[in-house]
């Protein structure tokens, strides 16, 4: 054995360091796993537990599938000789590697897929093969259910979600014996991993009350004002919905018709102001925009009532006003992001109706209008799961708890943002990295009942918006009547807006419109400074209205890097001549405080 292959086998032995240590770190494991599991149970008897309630009538969706799948015999028989072939495989594969023999893989992971990128689940033949099992069954598993005949498509799609939460949960990187890197950690420091990783958990479910509130990052490591949300500027105009935030201009002229922005409501807007080098507020402003922000409350049971109406009116509205007595100026450009963006594109046609052409240009960052394939969040919606979710927010005083939206949203993508840090935290003892994108992550918003349920309904279960009978006030919205042009931005893998859906609002609007792809996903994907040099986007040049998405994208031309100066470019020419730059408080609004203000200090509980 030469001396490279003799130091690889020995990287590769699982040994005790310690045995006394390791025996005495497994006991004080039992006793603290002892002590978590007494105080579930007894929040279980109190009646205290939180998340219990099958809200998402999961059981009703497998039973279902059951009975399908048992009206079927002769596709079940298939499936288990599928299922057959698929050991045969996995044991022939096995054997041959055992022997020494080079074999290409059964399956390979997904592009991105950073469960298994540990050396030894490619050079320990046992951790091979214990990779190699898990995704070639979790495809089977997965196959099999796709492939169930006469369920309706919202029960396929609930089916398939939690089909694949299930393989995300069962994945052998989530337990200590089947991780090599979480085995030998706990090996080398004598399970002291594992108690750290205990205590953590302990301290996850202290803090979210008997729920628990896995930590992404450390929450100690930010400050809102002092090292995120830094922008300069000042809060000019407030009411119960909103802050106004005026920006101070980096520019000693600026375009005519300010720029106003409608972040969405369940986050806080500091996403497009984490740090100076990626915040898009500070680049507006540097390319000569006078940049203003909506910085919507963080409600309590006050506001439990408000309405979607209320949120145009004393938001998008009112913000509108402000602008125009802290600046003279009666035009602005507009954009909405994610639900800011559906509300935009309401507002906008309620205006169409009412005559209002304050908004000269709409920009949409990841919005949908259409919501016919609103993508994996539609899992979650239908007649039954809304009445769990009203019964919740009762049961929380007329709020929907941050944590609970969290939740469902680390769910779209739960390999990254639930089981990565369970291994991280839990398994290997580790401290959460500090990370300015997931602390902005983690300080989300409660939503009043009456706003979310009304989103919840009209938007992703019967899609008013997009068939023109949803109504705001006195006016039924037609977004065929909004003539302004429009820029739609998405994402190639946005799980939340996905590009289809984005896509469609293509068709709803009259005016002028530019459609782009960016890469990455929901967040990534907004927020890609050219700086950066990451990522790609595409265009075409064509009418997106006389096509289908698979018509535009065959014509797309990708370029690399960040799509902002792409709305750089089409903003510029849709806001006016330049005139010198102003400054917040000098117009017809006094200054009310600094950026960024008090509302996005608000923290959830």
């Amino acid at each position: 054995m030469s001396e490279q292959q003799k130091t690889a086998s020995e990287e590769s032995i699982f040994m005790i360091e310690d045995p006394t240590a390791f025996a005495k770190n497994m006991t004080l494991v039992a006793s603290q796993s002892q002590k978590l599991l007494g105080e579930f149970l007894a929040r279980q008897a109190s009646g205290k537990a939180v998340g219990t309630q099958d809200q998402s009538h999961i059981a009703t969706a497998f039973a279902d599938l059951s009975a399908k799948m048992l009206a079927n015999p002769a596709r079940m028989l298939q499936a288990q000789m599928e299922l057959w072939q698929t050991y045969a495989d996995i044991w022939e594969h096995a054997a041959k590697r055992f022997s020494g023999e080079s074999v290409p893989p059964l399956a390979s992971p997904p592009p991105g897929d950073k469960r298994f990128k540990d050396k030894d689940w490619t050079e320990n033949a046992v951790f091979d093969v214990i990779k190699q099992t898990y995704l070639t069954l979790s495809q089977w598993l997965r196959h099999t259910v796709a492939s169930v005949d006469g369920l309706d498509e919202h029960t396929r799609q609930k089916v398939d979600f939690y089909t694949k939460q299930f393989v995300d949960a069962v994945s052998p990187s989530n337990f200590v014996l089947t991780n090599p890197e979480v085995l030998r950690t706990t090996l080398k420091s004598n399970g002291q991993n594992l108690v750290k990783g205990l205590q953590h958990m302990i301290e996850d479910f202290e803090r979210g009350n008997g729920e628990l509130a896995i930590r992404m990052t450390d929450m100690d490591a930010f400050k809102i004002g002092e090292n995120i949300a830094t922008a300069p500027g000042k809060v000019i105009y407030r009411n119960e919905i909103i802050e106004l935030l005026q920006f101070d201009p980096a520019t000693e002229t600026v375009f005519k018709r300010p720029l106003v922005i409608f972040p969405p409501w369940i986050n806080k807007y500091y996403i497009l102001d984490l740090r100076p080098e990626n915040s898009f507020i500070r680049w507006a402003s540097a390319h000569g925009f006078t940049v203003f922000v909506a910085s919507w409350c963080n409600p309590d049971q006050k506001l439990a009532e408000a309405t979607f109406e209320d949120y145009m009116n004393k938001g998008i509205l009112a913000a509108l006003d402000a602008i125009e007595k802290a600046t003279g100026e009666r035009e602005v450009s507009a954009i909405g992001y994610c639900i800011g963006g559906t509300l935009l594109s309401a507002t906008l046609a309620y205006m169409a109706e009412k005559n209002d052409d304050r908004i000269k240009a709409a920009t949409f960052f990841a919005a949908q209008a259409d919501f016919s394939e609103a993508g994996e969040l539609q899992v979650f919606i239908d007649e039954p799961q809304l009445k769990g979710i009203e019964d919740l927010i009762n049961a929380e005083g007329g709020v929907m708890p941050a944590s609970k939206m969290s939740s469902t949203f680390n769910m779209l993508r739960s390999n990254d943002l639930i089981w990565s840090f369970v291994v991280n935290n839990y398994l290997l003892g580790k401290d959460p990295f500090p990370f300015d994108l997931l602390y902005w992550n983690a300080d989300q918003t409660n939503l009043p009942k009456t706003v979310h349920l009304f989103y919840l309904r009209e938007c992703y279960l019967k899609n008013t918006l997009s068939l023109g009978k949803m109504t705001m006030g006195d006016v039924t919205l037609d977004l065929q009547k909004v003539k302004i042009p429009v820029y739609l931005q998405s994402s190639k893998e946005d799980h939340i807006a996905p590009m289809r859906s984005v896509f469609k609002s293509t068709k709803l609007f009259s005016g002028p419109k530019r459609y782009i792809v960016a890469g990455s996903g929901h967040i990534a994907g907004v927020i890609n400074p050219p700086v950066a040099k990451k990522y790609q986007f595409w265009t075409n040049e064509g009418d997106p209205t006389s096509m289908t998405l698979d018509e535009w994208w065959a014509g797309a031309k990708e370029t690399p890097g960040s799509w902002w100066g792409d709305w750089l470019h089409w903003a510029s020419a849709l806001s006016g001549p330049q005139v010198p730059a102003r400054m917040p408080g000098g117009g017809g609004l006094k200054v009310l405080g600094d950026a960024p203000g008090t509302y996005v200090r608000v923290r959830a509980m």
